[in-house]
């Protein structure tokens, strides 16, 4: 499948494993695909987004606070806080129990699966989750069903925003602008068509 991409697509695809690692994570997601379309989409595309204010040095931001935020993070804290348990004394209590180590090793090493082996998994490059996965195969099935013969990187963004996941749809402005992103690519498809 990866023959089908054009240039960018290739391109964002093989940097998301860069911004992963700069942002620290195990596994390349939807968000770091994300991150790797909006660096290295092509001049239309660019203009859409431009368009949007959406650009990758504020994603880029916006996901490394995210990183930092802890293990689970603020939005997980707020939900846990409003059904009655204190995150941080979870926290404090596993660390005192298991070490201040045992948040990062309780992560289970995931499965290298095709995109895993095509981009080198297993040689110090970091696995795609399901997620990121799935949106590869919506890029594909937009771009088939658009008649296109090659993946662009707006169709890799399409694919993401088939079936964002929570990081992707709040990075891009929630499901509103997701919704009004979506209308403004196939729009700019369609003029180009």
């Amino acid at each position: 499948m990866f023959e089908k991409f054009g240039k960018n697509a290739r391109v964002a695809v093989i940097a998301t494993q860069q911004e992963a690692k700069q942002l620290g994570a195990k596994r390349i997601g939807q968000e770091h695909l994300l991150l790797g379309v909006l660096a290295h989409a092509e001049p239309s595309l660019a203009a859409v987004l431009t368009a949007r204010g959406i650009t990758a040095d504020d994603v880029r931001a916006d996901l490394a606070q995210r990183a930092t935020a802890g293990p689970l993070g603020i939005d997980d804290a707020e939900a846990l806080r409003s059904v009655g348990i204190d995150l941080d004394a979870v926290q404090a209590s596993v660390a005192e129990n298991f070490g201040a180590q045992a948040w990062d090793q309780a992560e289970p090493q995931p499965e290298l699966g095709v995109f895993g082996r095509l981009l080198g998994a297993g040689r110090g490059h970091i696995p795609f989750t399901a997620e990121a996965k799935k949106a590869l195969e919506l890029a594909l099935r937009e771009a088939v069903h658009r008649k296109d013969r090659e993946i662009s990187s707006t169709y890799l963004l399409l694919g993401i925003l088939r079936a964002p996941n929570r990081v992707a749809t709040d990075v891009l402005g929630g499901r509103d602008a997701v919704s009004g992103l979506r209308a403004d690519l196939y729009a700019m498809l369609d003029r180009a068509a």
